[in-house]
């Protein structure tokens, strides 16, 4: 396989593309013949609820699940089915476009308050880490209170009108079961629980599993993904660790820092140029850098980077090789560690191979 790196050549990869259709086949399947997972919590249970449910959206039509589906690796199923052409996600008015790429929400709930540690910021939630966890105490609740509001996401007029919602739904006395009987009574206080409830969820084993090949089977390796493994180890575990860190029981693959790769700007994505981090930390040397996402499920969660500019995996591995030909979008603050790595396409192939050993249900 050739790999390209000019910009005018984003061609269709078919035989990765085939591997993808296995691959959300398989979980698709799994996951119909598992069923929820046994033992969660009634706050895991809530949020379950919660993040499913349809009617937390203006028109009923959308639910966090929407753009955070089990079987796109808890990113969007539109985006998978098509990489080329959805490149962020649809609004409930079925109009309306986001201005990023949706990240999976798995493995999210390991990410810390975003703080400043040994000059480089760590943390938050949201490509650009404005949900800061300074409020709720956690990042990850903070995003979840983000996209009922959003007018181009799930649209809801207020807070009053979603605890509404949730106060004449079926799942009402599980609300408040878990917050007390006056869980209704301060609708601030109720929206404050509704994100609790679905960050709660999100770092559930029904979302955050552990249960790839990499986690379970590695001794099963085959000798192309051994091979990608040790080239990752070497040129992308800096900001990819592969070390237990934040707290979680396995790798994360992520840092949770800021970087600009020199990503292009998106034709498909109106928002140029988007400069992430930096406005909101007030800092124009944090320009360009989006928050380094977790590699885990990241076959089945195309396309890459903020604006989904890279539409297959190879395509985007073959850029943090090689970003010559390519205009970054943001063309300062960035990360020198990318774009010159001086791997073969072969050597390509075999991360490409490894990273496929990282999605779960395996």
């Amino acid at each position: 396989m050739n790999y390209l790196t000019n910009e005018q050549r984003r061609f269709p990869m078919k035989r990765f593309l085939v591997l993808v259709c296995i691959f959300v086949g398989v979980i698709a399947v799994t996951s119909a013949i598992a069923g929820p997972p046994a033992g969660l919590s009634d706050m895991e249970k809530l949020g379950r609820h919660l993040y499913k449910d349809k009617n937390l959206s203006f028109n009923g039509t959308q639910s966090c699940q929407n753009c955070h589906h089990p079987f796109a690796g808890f990113a969007d199923r539109a985006n998978l089915i098509n990489p080329y052409d959805n490149v962020v996600s649809t609004g409930a008015d079925g109009v309306s476009k986001g201005g990023r790429n949706a990240p999976t929400s798995a493995y999210a709930g390991y990410s810390p308050l975003l703080s400043l540690f040994g000059g480089e910021w760590v943390g938050g939630m949201f490509w650009d880490g404005r949900a800061t966890g300074s409020v709720l105490g956690d990042p990850l609740a903070e995003q979840a209170q983000g996209p009922p509001l959003n007018p181009v996401e799930m649209a809801m007029p207020s807070k009053d009108a979603i605890i509404d919602v949730i106060r004449n739904s079926f799942y009402a006395n599980l609300f408040i079961r878990v917050f007390g009987t006056t869980a209704f009574d301060n609708v601030d206080l109720a929206y404050d629980n509704f994100g609790r409830a679905v960050a709660s969820y999100e770092r559930s084993t029904e979302v955050t599993k552990f249960s790839s090949k990499y986690d379970v089977a590695r001794n099963q390796f085959t000798p192309a993904e051994e091979r990608g493994l040790a080239l990752f180890e070497t040129n992308c575990s800096s900001c990819h660790s592969t070390t237990n860190e934040f707290g979680a029981k396995a790798a994360l693959f992520t840092n949770y820092k800021y970087a600009n790769i020199g990503a292009p700007a998106n034709p498909l994505v109106p928002v140029d140029p988007d400069l992430g981090l930096g406005p909101i930390v007030g800092d124009t040397a944090q320009d360009g850098k989006f928050k380094v996402p977790t590699l885990r499920n990241i076959v089945v969660t195309p396309p890459y980077t903020h604006n989904g500019y890279f539409p297959t995996l190879p395509e985007m591995v073959a850029f943090i090789n090689n970003s010559s030909g390519f205009k970054p979008e943001v063309g300062r603050n960035i990360d020198i560690r990318v774009g010159n790595l001086g791997l073969s396409n072969e050597e390509i192939d075999d991360i490409v191979s490894f990273l496929m050993t990282l999605t779960d249900d395996y």
